[in-house]
């Protein structure tokens, strides 16, 4: 079985939010583009148990919802705070344990 990361975890937690912005900044951008069609961020469990593995999918969407779009920017956004705060958190507790030990 192998040892979880919460380091790595929180991060492929952040990149899959910041590919989530740049794709629907990007469908956002080419709203108007003839022939244009959506992307989205498919999701899946990362090996190993280190997190989650984003990837960029065409979907079969002639147009974008600006507004969907929008709306998953702003849970892209809360989506990496949250990885932020875990990472912030398990820097406090490592600092705390160093302390104590020290």
């Amino acid at each position: 079985m192998a040892r979880m990361s919460t380091t790595g975890i929180a991060l492929s937690g952040m990149n899959a939010a910041m590919l989530q912005l740049d794709v629907s900044a990007n469908n956002i951008a080419n709203a108007q583009t003839p022939n244009y069609r959506k992307q989205a961020v498919a999701l899946e469990a990362a090996p190993e148990a280190q997190g989650v593995k984003a990837t960029i999918v065409q979907t079969r969407e002639a147009q974008s919802s600006i507004e969907g779009d929008v709306v998953g920017q702003m849970a892209a956004t809360y989506y990496f705070r949250a990885n932020l705060k875990v990472l912030q958190t398990e820097e406090r507790m490592m600092g705390s344990l160093l302390d104590a030990r020290a």
